[in-house]
């Protein structure tokens, strides 16, 4: 089973699970929801000698317990981690469920086979990129920003990436040990949610192992959870809050009392149930919405509906026994 990877997450998200739709799938009917808690272990993980790892996009955990990082090199370049002989670690970094290091790959092509996640963008308002050439997409901009974001290993051992750097476009697909298998989309398209063809700087993705399907939450350009094929990376569907056809051009205004905002506001995090229900993290508008596998709206809970700023429901995790464990930014 795959499994998210996190620190901690506030009572309030973890009591929102009991709200959402599918409810089987977070505790036992009848049964009250016990809330698990959560200890950071600073000693985990263990680096070689004279590696580091930047700021960490995202982080998940494959059938076998091994956690994977997805980190930004380029973080550590910027300031002075990189003195006395010390060196960022590869992007994708392979840990082993007590933190040894195994294995490390990713980043730029040299060849081009796949276009690299945009290294500018960490507070860009827009997904277009006139200066994004395609042989500095190719090669790594260069620019300090944001990139390397989201990050899944599904059944197969296959590990999928998103990233949210000015322009990406893009979901790249590895084999475990970093051998290309699949682009879907292309960097520096502009920002459309009803785009089949392309996204805008997607945050979180998973895969559905049991109808092989990859779901990503294309939220920080576009508003909208899209579906596709795993092997082929056809198509398959798409869809907005409620279950709405996205609209690019309603308003991003926060609302905190009365009915929710018809339309997402940065979908972050995404995970499937083991029963097959869909979770989405709406980090701008402070809620967690659950849908079936084609889209249909469910239930919706809110996390500190009041809060400003970038929002508090960033991501969602599939614990051990199936449950669903948002987590927030209180």
């Amino acid at each position: 089973m795959r499994k998210q990877v996190f620190t901690g997450a506030s009572l309030a998200a973890v009591t929102l699970v009991a709200l959402l739709g599918g409810l089987p799938s977070v505790i036992g009917q009848g049964a009250k929801p016990v809330l698990p808690v959560f200890e950071v272990d600073s000693k985990f993980p263990t680096m070689p000698d004279h590696k580091l790892l930047g700021g960490v996009g995202g982080a998940t955990a494959d059938s076998h317990g091994n956690v994977w990082v997805f980190h930004r090199p380029h973080t550590l370049e910027e300031g002075n981690a990189t003195e006395n002989g010390y060196v960022p670690a590869p992007p994708v970094v392979e840990f082993s469920a007590d933190g040894k290091y195994i294995q490390g790959w990713g980043g730029p092509t040299k060849g081009g086979q796949y276009e690299w996640f945009n290294r500018g963008g960490l507070h860009s308002a827009f997904a277009e990129c006139p200066s994004c050439t395609a042989e500095r997409r190719l090669n790594g901009d260069g620019r300090p920003g944001s990139g390397e974001h989201g990050i899944a290993v599904d059944a197969k051992d296959n590990v999928w990436l998103t990233g949210n750097g000015d322009g990406d476009g893009q979901v790249l697909k590895f084999s475990k040990d970093g051998k290309f298998l699949l682009q879907i989309g292309k960097g520096g398209v502009a920002v459309d949610s009803n785009d089949t063809t392309h996204l805008s700087r997607p945050a979180g993705i998973t895969v559905y192992d049991k109808t092989n399907e990859v779901f990503v939450a294309d939220g920080y350009g576009n508003r909208r959870v899209i579906v596709f094929d795993a092997n082929t990376g056809a198509y398959k569907r798409h869809w907005g809050a409620y279950g709405n056809r996205p609209d690019d051009k309603a308003s991003k205004a926060r609302q905190t009392t009365g009915a929710g905002p018809q339309q997402f506001n940065t979908p972050h995090g995404i995970e499937v149930s083991n029963d097959g229900i869909v979770y989405v993290t709406d980090r701008a508008n402070n809620r967690v919405q659950s849908f079936t596998l084609d889209g249909k709206f469910l239930k919706e809970g809110f996390i500190k509906r009041e809060s400003q700023g970038t929002g508090t429901a960033f991501g969602v995790a599939r614990a051990q026994g199936g449950r669903i464990l948002p987590s927030a930014q209180s």
